[in-house]
Formats: C-alpha cells, structure tokens, sequence
C-alpha cells in the first residue's frame, strides 16, 4: 500500500477537520490535500530524484511528505542541527536533491551544491501551481523516506523505508478515524526522527488534530497543551523528566484535557515515570519502542500495565522497565552469538520481522536475513508471558573479567538514590579486566553524595563485580535532541580525564 491512500481515506473521511494548527484557522485535511498535490507539481517539475528537508516539524512538513511520495521521490529529513559541512555530506550523497528549508536556517544549506528554496518559495511556488498532481504512482516498493543514521560511532548510514512498510505501519497500529473531532495531539519530536514520521502519519489517519511544538520547555510544553485543549500527546524521558521536575518544584496541573501520554526514543527511568504517574493519575501512559529501519514502533507497554506497576505486585512493578510486547504483525526473537533462538528470560540480540519492517540501507540493501528477519543490534530478553525487556546496544556492552554486564542494570539501581537525577555507566579499558565500570552521574539540585557512598548504594543491590570502579560527578550528560544518550561521548571523556 501506499501513503497516498492515507491521505486519500483521511480526506474521505475527516477532510473538514482541522489537520494541524490551532483549532481555530489551522490547516484541514481537504487543505493539506489541495497543498500536496500542487507542492508534488513543484518537485516533478524540478526534476527531483530526493526531496530534501532541512527544517522544524511544522506544517510544511506533513505537506512535503506527502508531496515527495505523490511525485515520487524519498524525502531525506535532515538534522538542523548538524554543521554546514556535515549537511552538504549528507547531500552529497544524494542522487538529484531539491533542498527545501526554513529560511532561518539558509547558513546550513549554503555550502550545498543542489537547487535550494525556501519553505515559503515553495509555499509561494505551489500556490500558482496550475495543475496539481492529484495521485500518486501507487507503487508500494517506491521508497518513501531516507533517513541518517545518527552516526555517533561510525559514518551515518541512509536507512530507506518504502512505501509498504509506513502503510503497514499505520495500519496495523492506528484504527482508521477513531479519534473524535476534538482529540488533538501535541507533538515536540523533530521531523528527521522516525518518530517525527510516524507520528505525523498516525494522526493523519485517526483524524487526530496536531499542535506542533517546536521549542520545548517545561512551562510552554504545559501551557500549549492547556490552551489547545490537547489531550495526547508524545514525548521522550528526558522531557518528561523536566515536566515532572517542573511540576514538583514549581508547581502547576495537568492539562486538565490530556487523555493518554506516550514516550519513546530511550529508557526511561523508574523514578521519572513513577513520579509521572502520580502526576498525571488521570493520564493513559504508554511505552513505545522502535527502530528507525522498523518504521517506529515494535513494542507497546500500555496504560493498564503502567498502573498495575504503580499500584500491583513486585512483578508488575518490574515491567514497567520493560518495552512492553509486540504489536500486531510483529514478531520478536532473541538470539546468541550464533544465531541460535533463546528461550524466555535468555539475554541475547533482539530480531524482529513484520511488514513494516525495511532493515535496508541506501548503497547496501536490506540486511534481513533469509526469512525475513532484521538483527536490532539491541541486547535483550523475553519474559515467559513475551514482555520485552531492552539492556541497551550490543556494543554498549561491559566486559569485565569476561562477565557481560548491562549498563542500563547499573544504572537503574543508581537511580534510585536520593542524590541522583541521572546516571550514565560505560566501560573504559583495563590492562588486568578487559574494561573497567566507570559511572558519570549528575546530581539532584542541591543534593551531594560521594564516590564512596554511591559505590556502597550499588553494591548493596548488585554484586561486587557490577559496583563501579569509577564515579565522576557532572554537571549533564551528552545526549541526542530526541533525549538518547550519547554513550561513546561519555566514555570518551573518561578517557580524557585520565590521560590529563
């Protein structure tokens, strides 16, 4: 299938709704269809073989999307915030880019050697466009989306997602206009996440109204979703976790229209989401993992899981530290080594297959195996009733004295004392172990605590063996817009740390 049909049954089905924007004057879903096929005019004209974004996630973007595919071509969602230079290198790699970007960004793209324009040219372009392209191709094998790796350990990789697994995606997970004519959805994820992608898909298709966020702070992100009367919305931990600080310190309601909240992107620690429970005890909570070569979402730990965590037994609380088990059309395998299936609670590497899987990349094809399935690279586990438990990237790994051990365990159990707001745990090389457990931790406002001490908290719930060797007390870990941690970034200034 392809993502025209999306936007063909949302206009069928809702076109008089407000699509994005503001809930008085924003853009319907008949408008959004009428700039689509005038933009896709635009780009065919232009001879574009990629469509180029450099850009916030504003309503531009759902438009270029679709107008890439209508006209098809990819569209390619780059990083605003890498460096000129890195973004003419992404370019570059490119076969016929049209660069379109917001015109305060114009300084990232002026090194690019491609046609450039503006968002508003293009708006403006469109516009006097005089025949529209009204429907795509509707080659499901077409590619949809190219979206780079984020290439903090090796050169970015072009993940390519066609057409067939975005639909899959959407329609396997979304009931088709299920959302009621007042639902809007707050969205603060960047357009070149997958997230950003999927997001703006899935509510296209339920109907769902979307307020786009494109600064984030605590205070904004609370009084947007109040005054647009949002009631869901999307977030990753570490915005969540300034909510909830937010909101302990200073003070301040839930929305009192928000519904359900999902959050995605990267683990997110126990303290945060029990404390979000309790602050939003009227809120469906839900956990989404994915992938950007799985198109989004794999993995859902949903609202009652979450509150039978917070309110159940030990073994519920648990697994709110899971990802939650498959969604339909998904199948999940973890294995060793050697490619051989484990069994419930056997740590190994998560693969996973489906329709909306791709698991290609641009110059290297797909790397699925030959049934189908694609290798995560994420070290996990299954637990006998299939809830997926997540222990960080394979490479993340620590191995000390020829025992494997997961940061993420570590981790998790630092937080839990009172001085700690965050924590990141890394292995740094040692002549007698292998590696060696260092720990970077930033502490509570106010707060203080030792080396010493936070050692003795940790081995008094793990063995000596996981306690770290080394805690340095930082000010913020590096982390990614989307809230990932960059693990390599911290373990290189451990590195530099002991060279000095």
């Amino acid at each position: 299938m392809h993502l025209d049909l999306v936007l063909d049954m949302a206009v069928s089905g809702h076109g008089e709704r407000v699509a994005f924007g503001s809930h008085t004057g924003g853009l319907t879903y008949a408008e959004l269809a009428d700039r689509v096929g005038r933009t896709a005019a635009v780009i065919a004209g232009k001879g574009a073989r990629h469509l180029v974004f450099v850009g916030e996630n504003t309503a531009d973007f759902p438009v270029l999307l679709f107008a890439a595919g209508r006209a098809g071509v990819p569209i390619v969602p780059l990083n605003y915030r890498l460096t000129p230079e890195k973004i003419r290198e992404l370019v570059a790699r490119l076969d016929r880019p049209l660069v379109v970007h917001d015109a305060e960004l114009g300084d990232l793209v002026e090194l690019v050697d491609a046609h450039r324009m503006t968002t508003a040219e293009m708006r403006a372009e469109a516009a006097t466009v005089a025949e529209p392209v009204l429907e795509s191709d509707g080659d499901p094998e077409s590619p949809a989306l190219v979206l780079f790796t984020s290439g903090t350990t090796a050169e970015p990789k072009a993940a390519i997602l066609r057409h067939k697994h975005l639909a899959a995606y959407v329609m396997t997970t979304v009931e088709f206009s299920n959302a009621s004519e007042d639902d809007a959805s707050l969205v603060t994820v960047p357009a070149y996440h997958i997230a950003g992608v999927s997001n703006t898909v899935s509510n296209i298709y339920a109907g769902r109204r979307v307020v786009q966020l494109t600064t984030f702070d605590p205070p904004g992100w609370l009084a947007t979703a109040t005054a647009e009367h949002v009631t869901h919305a999307l977030v990753v931990p570490t915005m969540l976790a300034r909510i909830v600080d937010h909101m302990d310190t200073v003070g301040g309601e839930a929305p009192p229209s928000l519904r359900a909240l999902a959050y995605g992107g990267a683990p997110m620690p126990h303290t945060v989401i029990e404390r979000a429970l309790r602050l939003f005890p009227d809120v469906d909570f839900v956990n989404a993992y994915g992938l950007t070569e799985t198109s989004s979402t794999i993995a859902v730990l949903g609202p009652d899981e979450h509150r039978r965590a917070l309110h159940g037994e030990p073994g519920d609380r648990k697994r709110l530290g899971s990802a939650g088990v498959a969604v339909p059309g998904v199948e999940l395998e973890i294995r060793d080594d050697d490619g051989k299936p484990l069994g419930p609670d056997e740590v190994g590497e998560l693969w996973v297959r489906g329709e909306q899987v791709s698991g290609e990349y641009e110059g290297r094809g797909p790397v699925v195996d030959a049934e189908g399935w694609f290798p995560t690279r994420d070290r996990a586990w299954l637990d006998p009733d299939g809830y997926l438990f997540i222990e960080g990237r394979s490479d993340d790994t620590i191995i000390r004295g020829g025992e494997n051990i997961a940061p993420a365990e570590i981790e998790e159990v630092l937080r839990q004392h009172a001085a700690v707001a965050d924590v990141a745990v890394v292995g740094v090389p040692d002549a007698e172990w292998g590696q060696r457990i260092a720990a970077a931790v930033v502490l509570r406002p106010g707060a203080q605590t030792s080396e010493a001490e936070l050692q003795a908290f940790a081995r008094a719930e793990l063995r000596s063996s996981k306690t770290p060797d080394h805690i340095r007390f930082v000010s913020e870990l590096p982390m990614t817009e989307t809230g990932k941690l960059l693990r390599r970034e911290v373990a290189l200034n451990f590195a530099i740390a002991e060279d000095r």
